[in-house]
């Protein structure tokens, strides 16, 4: 490989490995959710169980 190979490989793989490194960075530093805050679609009717024949 010459040296215009090498330049791009370590920038390529050096741009993901930051990209990746910002994304957890910012996942992982997100404020924790109280349970009582999470609430579900509890009203979903999938018409399953009126005529189970």
């Amino acid at each position: 490989m010459n040296t215009y190979g090498w330049i791009m490989m370590t920038v390529s793989v050096s741009s993901v490995l930051m990209l990746v490194t910002f994304c957890l960075v910012k996942v992982l530093s997100l404020p924790a959710v109280e349970m009582e805050d999470i609430k579900g679609p509890l009203e979903i009717d999938t018409q399953d169980t009126e005529d189970a024949d």
